[in-house]
């Protein structure tokens, strides 16, 4: 299991795009500032700049952690098309269209505070994620 934080300036609004839109479950959501969130072998840590301590905790000059970037997590889908259709009519803002690589096809979708995540569609059988135990996805 890998563990990703997102610095977000709503957990609640990153909540229910993550869960709502992008199949992960809530396990856990303390405080306002932070949320822990799980999908098959992901944990995505939420934190809101300046929450306190942890992870969204000003550093040492003062400088607070801002969500943005071009860093991501990238979610295996099965049909592109269809999510990018389905979260379009959820509102969500995509920064480019679909993209056709080497190993498959792609869109960025940002969070609600301008997060990038990659919808990656795989078109080669190297390129699937694979599940630790049964060797599938």
């Amino acid at each position: 299991m890998a563990t990703v934080r997102y610095i977000v300036d709503d957990v609640d609004a990153a909540i229910s795009f993550y869960c709502g839109c992008l199949g992960f479950r809530e396990v856990m959501h303390p405080a306002p500032a932070f949320a822990l969130l799980v999908r098959d072998d992901l944990r995505l840590a939420l934190s809101r700049p300046g929450g306190g301590p942890g992870g969204g905790q000003a550093m040492p000059d003062g400088t607070l952690p801002r969500p943005g970037g071009w860093n991501r997590i990238s979610l295996e889908v099965v049909d592109i098309e269809a999510d990018v259709e389905r979260l379009r009519r959820a509102g969500a803002r995509f920064r480019n269209d679909i993209v056709t690589g080497v190993g498959g096809r792609q869109v960025l979708v940002d969070d609600p505070s301008g997060n990038p995540v990659e919808l990656f569609e795989p078109l080669l059988p190297e390129a699937r994620e694979k599940r630790s135990g049964d060797g599938s996805r």
